[in-house]
């Protein structure tokens, strides 16, 4: 008998109190053992239209749900006696008749028989049910064959409802549709071309889009890992959009690219535990910006490989520069880096020691840090010639003979101190590694890769196989241009990486929802495109669920913000929000004390992150937006986005030219972006009056 589990009852399994979920965890280890076992309490659901429902008792007042025949034993759901009936009564399992996937549908009849209302949101209130409301719009549908619908997977009783859906409707009628169906429905209304799986005839638990949801448990192992971790549930789950990536063979450096929330991280670990898989004797390197997110990664590679140790023995999981660190070593000797502070000081010695010039020290430190440092220019005629690629500003030849006098003076200083900046030691190591016979690692998978530079690019490179061209399926990359916050753009074709022809856009976001989504996109164009020219289109974009719409509150004081602050983490935690399911972030360290006060009001625990800090602790997150990158939360505000602090005054004085204006302005955008979107079901954001203007972006105005 096959034992599957759906992700209908992990969802709900995460819903549960902790007392609850372990003695739910217990039965289901029973089921899978023995699923006849006389111990267990099975009752048929007669009321069910399916007649293959059946309870299974989990102490005085919670059940499961299971869809149980002679072949298959399915867990469906899981809640308190009532609700868990009431689910039942209103579903059954069918093969959908024109995909051959089987799909859990939400019976028709059971639904009032209304026009579904766009979502409205009041407070912190749950989504509403529906009401009756008179379209305002054209059915977006009406022309669409039936055919066609059935082909996206939309099941045959519910074709009345999306024929008659509207712009205004359609996201709550989606609610109510299986996930595919839903997905290529929001796609269509969006202007795109949704892609149809081929129909099949075998196992309908086989076909792809079955398999986003439905997962055999072949083992004792397997079953814990998927009820450990509802919340991560994706990286059991995965989309067979994301699979096709993850499992194919390319002939160079690759590239998945997305928006906040569409599984690029996801498809990283994935990719690299197929390549561990597919080659035994394989080194794998999964790399990302920051220790903070190297951690993540490594807790959600153990889990995915929970039951395969010995695959993961084979993955190293490092941040960029703790890698570099131990290369460099190992293969040229130990180092020193130079801080970001010690580099500063000497910036500004050899600015006040070089005359005749008004170069701002911002502007001093961005030209060293993405020029002259990131490009390792160690004379002046390559600093003369240098092209500048991604700097706006022009620099005839007479200035950039000042400024070069200023960094020649920085890298004198960092000689004599024997430190060593750590794109000077990455391009180092790439000179070191490109003599190599032997590869150190046989793949590198790199998570946030938007904001690589050129020297993580050049020692990349040179793991991969060095001036002649990476090895295939040698560098695999996910991230997004739009969440570019540190570097800034440049030619990675320049360097020898070119991902044209290779570089994919994820469309489904499963980790924000749609209204979030959506109001966040206002901070970004309709696409996104690198310096090489590759487009990531944004406008087809779909989030799998609904939710309530951001708040934007703007008030007057100080005084205020922190009560309001205070008055929504109350709430959420009322509405069953986790302490450690919720963030706040303010842009800079300057309005920290803001958020902190806020959190005393309201009486949380919480922790200040940092690149040594775990997410474990049962308290809110608090940081500058910096450190949100790669994060997720289920409720995050967004505090102190008043005039003057995003976009950062002391950024904008520091521009000398317009075109330099323009790119602070973009990489502030996408740091507000970066923000916003670790929210995945509440946002909140806040201001005291004048507020930026960000924000008026994001309310359409």
């Amino acid at each position: 008998m096959h034992f599957l589990i759906a992700d209908s009852f992990t969802d709900s399994l995460g819903r549960l109190t902790g007392e609850e979920q372990k003695l739910v965890k217990t039965t289901v280890f029973d089921l899978q053992v023995n699923p006849a076992s006389p111990g267990l309490s099975f009752h048929k659901l007669d009321r069910a239209r399916d007649k293959h429902f059946w309870s299974v008792r989990v102490g005085r007042d919670v059940r499961i749900i299971v869809h149980r025949n002679e072949s298959s034993l399915l867990l469906c759901y899981v809640d308190h006696h009532d609700k868990a009936y009431d689910w039942a009564e209103r579903r059954k399992l069918e093969t959908h008749p024109k995909t051959g996937a089987a799909q859990l549908i939400e019976i028709r009849e059971t639904v009032r028989e209304v026009s579904i209302p766009s979502y409205v949101q009041t407070d912190f209130s749950p989504a509403p049910d529906l009401v009756a409301a008179e379209p305002r719009i054209e059915p977006l549908f009406q022309g669409v064959a039936d055919d066609q619908l059935l082909s996206y997977g939309v099941p045959p009783e519910w074709l009345p409802d999306v024929k008659r859906a509207t712009e205004d409707s359609l996201l709550t009628l989606a609610d109510h549709l299986p996930a595919e169906a839903a997905e290529a429905l929001l796609e269509l209304a969006t202007g795109g071309s949704p892609r149809v799986t081929a129909p099949t005839s075998g196992d309908p638990f086989a076909h792809p889009d079955a398999q986003r949801r439905f997962r055999v448990m072949s083992n004792v192992e397997e079953l814990q890992r998927a009820l450990d971790y509802p919340w991560d549930k994706w990286t059991v789950f995965l989309h067979p959009e994301q699979r096709q990536w993850v499992e194919r063979d390319y002939n160079g450096p690759a590239r998945v690219s997305g928006s906040a929330g569409t599984g690029k991280t996801i498809v990283a670990l994935h990719r690299a535990a197929w390549l561990a898989r597919q080659r035994p004797d394989a080194r794998v390197l999964l790399t990302t910006f920051s220790d903070t997110l190297a951690r993540a990664l490594q807790i959600k590679l153990n889990r995915l490989l929970a039951h395969e140790p010995r695959l993961a023995e084979r993955i190293d999981v490092h941040s960029l520069e703790a890698i570099g660190v131990r290369l460099f070593k190992t293969h040229v000797g130990a180092v020193k880096l130079a801080s970001r502070e010690v580099v500063r000081r000497l910036m500004a010695d050899a600015a006040s020691a070089v005359t005749g010039h008004k170069f701002a020290r911002h502007f001093l430190l961005a030209e060293w840090e993405h020029v002259v440092d990131a490009w390792q220019l160690d004379h002046w005629e390559a600093y003369r010639d240098v092209a500048r690629l991604g700097r706006k500003t022009r620099l005839p030849e007479a200035q950039r003979a000042v400024l070069w006098q200023i960094f020649e003076r920085v890298q004198e200083g960092l000689r004599q101190q024997c430190l060593m900046t750590a794109s000077g030691m990455f391009c180092a190591l790439a000179d070191v590694l490109r003599g190599r016979a032997q590869a150190i690692f046989d793949f590198a998978v790199v998570d946030e890769a938007q904001d690589l530079g050129v020297a993580h690019l050049r020692f990349l490179l040179a793991l991969a196989g060095g001036t002649e061209g990476p090895r295939p399926d040698a560098l695999f990359f996910a991230g997004d241009t739009g969440q570019r916050i540190f570097q800034q753009p440049f030619s990675w074709k320049s360097i020898g990486v070119d991902v044209r022809g290779r570089s994919r856009t994820l469309r489904v976001n499963y980790r924000t929802s749609h209204q979030i989504r959506s109001q966040a996109d206002r901070l970004l164009g309709p696409s996104v495109s690198d310096a090489d020219g590759n487009v990531d289109e944004r406008h087809d974009t779909v989030s799998v669920f609904n939710g309530p719409s951001p708040r934007i509150e703007v008030v007057s004081s100080p005084e205020l913000e922190r009560e309001l602050v205070a008055d929504a983490l109350e709430a959420w935690i009322k509405c069953g929000i986790q302490v450690q399911e919720i963030a706040v972030f303010v842009r800079s360290e300057d309005q920290m004390p803001r958020a902190l006060e806020a959190l005393e009001q309201a009486k949380l625990p919480c922790q200040v992150l940092d690149d040594s800090m775990s997410l474990d602790a049962e308290r809110v997150s608090v940081a500058t937006m910096h450190l949100a990158k790669g994060l997720e939360f289920r409720a995050v505000v967004v505090m102190c986005c008043d005039d003057e602090v995003v976009p950062l005054q002391a950024r904008i004085e520091s521009v000398g030219e317009d075109a330099d204006l323009k790119e602070v302005y973009e990489t502030e955008r996408h740091l507000l972006y970066v923000a916003c979107t670790r929210a995945r079901d509440r946002l909140l954001l806040t201001a005291v009056s004048p507020e930026s203007e960000f924000l008026d972006d994001m309310r359409g105005r």
